[in-house]
C-alpha cells in the first residue's frame, strides 16, 4: 500500500509522449500511452480525518499535469454527486479504519463491563476468586473484541454500497478517458490515510476477454443467470428521483444498450420547488439483465466492480489468481489479477 502511495506521489510528468516523440493527451481515444493498466496516475487525500472531503479540482489538476485532459462535467460533477453528500461524508468518517481503531478500546471496556456484570449476578458475593473472575472476563472481552474487528476487516473486502457502488457512475465517465477511480482507507503510523486513487485502465481488452468468457458459457445460460442472481441480487441502490425524469429516460433508450448509464446521476433542470414536490425513491438493481447481449453484460459487470477492484488493488487485498495455463494471455495489467479475471472469479465461478 505504501508502494502505491509512493508511486502516485512520484515526480509529475508534464505530458505523455507517443512512440513518435509527439506529445499527446493520455486519455484521448486513438492515441498510444506509456501508462500501463493498474498504474496509479494520481491520488488525493482527505483534508482532515474528521472531515473526509476530497479536493476534486486539485485532483483534476494533477491529472492534467499527467496528460489527462478531463472536462469538469465528467469529473468534478459526478464525483460531487457520489462522494460529497453529507450522509456519505458521515459514512466515510464512521466507517474509516482510524475510527475503528479508536472504537476498539471503547468496545473492549463496554464488553468487559457487560460480561463482568452479567457473571457477577450469579456469584455468591465472595471475593476469593475475584482476580480469577477478572482474568476470565478480560480474556472473553479480548476474544469478542478481536472477533468483531475481524468481521469489520474482512467485510471491507466486499463491495461497499456507499462508496464503491456510488463510484460506478463516475467510472462510466472516466472509462472514456482510460481511468478508474476508487477510495481506499488505511492506518499508517497511527494516522488515518483516506485517499481517492485514479488508476490508468484501458477497458477494451478486459471487455473483449469477459465477453468471450460469457460467449463460452452461452450453452449454460440458465446457470449464468442463477450465478448472477446469487452473487448480485443484493446489490440494490436506493436513490431519490423526480417525476420529471422520463424525458431523460427516453433519451437514454435511444442509446445502444452497452452505452447506457447504470446509475442515473444527472440532476433535473426543473425548479427547486417542483423537484421537492415530485421526489420519489427508486431502486436500481446492479444485476445485469440476462436478455442483453454478452457485451452489454460484460460492460455492466466491469463497471459495477471497478471501484472495488481499485480499492483492493491499492490495498494489496486482491485474491490469489486462479491457477490455469491460459492465465498469462488474459491478464491485461501489471497486478496479480486483472479486472476481468477478478469479475470472472467473483461472479461467474
Amino acid at each position: 500500500m505504501e508502494e502505491r502511495e509512493r508511486q502516485c506521489n512520484r515526480e509529475e510528468r508534464a505530458d505523455v509522449e507517443s512512440p513518435t516523440g509527439q506529445s499527446v493527451t493520455a486519455g484521448e481515444p486513438g492515441t498510444e500511452s506509456t501508462w500501463t493498466n493498474g498504474e496509479c496516475v494520481a491520488s488525493v487525500s482527505t483534508s482532515t480525518w474528521f472531515t473526509p472531503t476530497f479536493d476534486f479540482s486539485h485532483c483534476r489538476t494533477l491529472l492534467e499535469t499527467k496528460g489527462f485532459l478531463i472536462p469538469a462535467e465528467d469529473f468534478e460533477s459526478p464525483l460531487g454527486l457520489a462522494l460529497d453528500h453529507p450522509s456519505v461524508r458521515r459514512y466515510l468518517l464512521f466507517n474509516s479504519n482510524i475510527f475503528n481503531v479508536i472504537m476498539a478500546p471503547v468496545l473492549y471496556l463496554v464488553l468487559w463491563c457487560a460480561v463482568y456484570s452479567t457473571i457477577h449476578m450469579y456469584l455468591d458475593g465472595s471475593t476469593e476468586g475475584f482476580w480469577v473472575l477478572c482474568v476470565c472476563v478480560s480474556l472473553v472481552s479480548v476474544i469478542l473484541t478481536i472477533a468483531i474487528n475481524l468481521i469489520f476487516h474482512y467485510s471491507n473486502k466486499e463491495i461497499n454500497m456507499n462508496t464503491d457502488v456510488r463510484l460506478v457512475g463516475v467510472n462510466e465517465h472516466m472509462a472514456r478517458h482510460k481511468l478508474l477511480l476508487g477510495v481506499a482507507d488505511w492506518v499508517q503510523k497511527c494516522r488515518a490515510n483516506m485517499q481517492l486513487f485514479c488508476m490508468y485502465w484501458d477497458m477494451s481488452p478486459c471487455l473483449i476477454s469477459l465477453t468471450e468468457a460469457l460467449d463460452n458459457m452461452g450453452f449454460v445460460r440458465d446457470q449464468v443467470q442463477n450465478r448472477l442472481k446469487k452473487r448480485m441480487s443484493h446489490l440494490v441502490l436506493v436513490t431519490e428521483v423526480t417525476t420529471l425524469a422520463p424525458e431523460a429516460g427516453e433519451q437514454d433508450e435511444e442509446l445502444p444498450e452497452e452505452e447506457r448509464p447504470l446509475l442515473e446521476g444527472r440532476e433535473p433542470s426543473a425548479s427547486t420547488s417542483q423537484r421537492e414536490d415530485s421526489k420519489l425513491t427508486k431502486n436500481f438493481s446492479l444485476m445485469p439483465d440476462t436478455t442483453l447481449t454478452n457485451k452489454a453484460i460484460a460492460r455492466q459487470l466491469l463497471m459495477t466492480y471497478s471501484a472495488l477492484y481499485v480499492r483492493l488493488l491499492v490495498s494489496n487485498k486482491l485474491p490469489a489468481p486462479p491457477q490455469r495455463s491460459t492465465r498469462a494471455g488474459k491478464n491485461h495489467s501489471t497486478s496479480c489479477l486483472c479486472l476481468c479475471e477478478y469479475v470472472e472469479l467473483k461472479v461467474l465461478r
